[in-house]
């Protein structure tokens, strides 16, 4: 049957200053808003079926808060739960919405969060109307990059769906998938912001109208970033780097013709729980020397006058090595079982809509893991980190994890926990595509 689609924009912004989560060791409570944080939703209904897609501005979400999300919306519009995808965009400067050893967030902002999430995705739905679609990709090449090497691995293409309006062609939505970290802004901004995303959002507005709503889904980013690509971490940079993201998005939109838009599409979605392995840790001694051969390296880049993108990677270093201190002394007082069990059981997600999919990969995990599955997937394949929860740290590559990177430092679980997620991915894609998405 035809396509319907409706999309809708729900400002989940806090009204109240509140802690800023992002950046460790850093008291930072919000002075003001420069620009709100959205619940962005776009519904897809082929008559029989359904997907629904969800894109808020928060750094993450636990594993609970987000699997019920997803069972409320999947209730109130009638669809099954394996088609409601909702992903974080991993902003640095919006509130807290993960319970951490020492990070909590408020229970009336939560509340509040959910209830207009929800209320987008109704919106999206209940506004449905007859729509054509069309799969294309940008190169974002020079808006972000591997944060550990100027020149190591990165995924500049862009993966973008959009969605116009049958009979005016007028485009309604578009989501857009990009593995790069939201971290321009720094801990010394204590304005609430979505970060470049917001400028990328601001610019396809602009150049394809203004009641086109916008989801910005991040892909694998957890060894990329824009350190290696900005002068200064002001929105001045953000704004910037967002608008060149936003007009390469615009320009490969632009660039579609009239065939390749279809108002005749197949949806469908999967889901898998997947049980992940903890990481082996150290003892506290052995966490602890390692965190002073961190901080001494830090220290000698600093007096030395390393540029930011070196001096910050050691930066991180002590951050990961100050967290598996943290993880040793657990683990000494018999705590760390139970922070694995709260987390091992995670969820790998794929939906498929028209001749593309979109996996969905809890936590944050190195770009390499996205790579991997968009080169074995049975069809074209998009993939979206943050979605159904967060891991409580990183999943990085046996390799990065041997080298000692940061990311590593900061996980809980072992870095061969990347591979039984790919592998779960590629599972789902070819049950999902087991016909020819042509």
């Amino acid at each position: 049957m035809s396509l319907r689609a409706g999309a809708c924009v729900r400002d989940i912004t806090p009204t109240k200053s509140l802690f800023l989560v992002g950046y460790p060791n850093v008291e930072r409570d919000s002075t003001g808003v420069h620009d709100p944080l959205l619940a962005s939703a776009l519904c897809l209904r082929n008559g029989t079926d359904a997907v629904m897609l969800v894109a808020v501005d928060v750094l993450q979400m636990d594993p609970q808060l987000a699997r019920t999300l997803r069972r409320r919306i999947a209730a109130t519009i009638g669809i099954a739960q394996a088609n409601v995808f909702i992903s974080c965009t991993h902003t640095h400067s919006g509130p807290v919405t993960q319970r951490t050893r020492t990070e909590k967030p408020e229970e009336a902002y939560l509340e509040t969060f959910a209830d207009r999430t929800l209320e987008a995705a109704l919106t999206a739905s209940e506004e449905a109307r007859s729509a054509e679609l069309a799969w294309t990709t940008a190169d974002a090449t020079g808006v972000g990059g591997n944060r550990h090497e100027k020149d190591g691995v990165c995924d500049p293409q862009v993966g973008v769906l959009v969605v116009r309006d049958a009979a005016s062609k007028q485009p309604v939505a578009v989501s857009m998938t990009y593995s790069m970290h939201p971290t321009v802004l720094h801990e010394d901004s204590t304005l609430v912001s979505s970060d470049f995303p917001h400028y990328a959002r601001l610019q396809l507005r602009e150049a394809l109208g203004d009641d086109l709503v916008v989801l910005h889904h991040t892909g694998p980013a957890g060894n990329q970033s824009p350190r290696y690509h900005v002068s200064e971490q002001t929105f001045a940079e953000a704004e910037r780097l967002g608008r060149m993201l936003g007009t390469r998005v615009a320009e490969s939109i632009n660039a579609l013709d009239g065939a390749a838009f279809t108002g005749e599409t197949t949806l469908g979605g999967q889901l898998v729980e997947v049980m992940l392995p903890p990481r082996e840790v150290p003892t506290v001694t052995e966490a602890q020397r390692l965190l002073a051969e961190c901080f001494a390296e830090y220290k000698r880049l600093e007096t030395e006058g390393a540029p930011h993108g070196p001096l910050r990677t050691a930066e991180c270093a002590v951050f990961g090595a100050e967290h598996t201190v943290e993880f040793a002394r657990m683990k000494e007082a018999g705590e760390w079982d139970r922070l694995i069990a709260a987390y091992s059981s995670m969820e790998v997600q794929a939906v498929r809509v028209g001749n593309a999919c979109l996996v969905g990969l809890p936590g944050e995990l190195f770009v390499e893991y996205g790579l991997d599955i968009k080169e074995h997937a049975s069809c074209r394949t998009f993939v979206i980190s943050l979605v159904n929860g967060d891991l409580h740290g990183y999943i990085a590559t046996p390799e990065a994890a041997e080298a000692g990177c940061y990311e590593a430092s900061t996980g809980i679980f072992d870095a061969s926990s990347g591979r039984i997620l790919v592998d779960a991915s590629v599972d789902l894609l070819s049950e999902l595509c087991h016909d020819p998405c042509d």
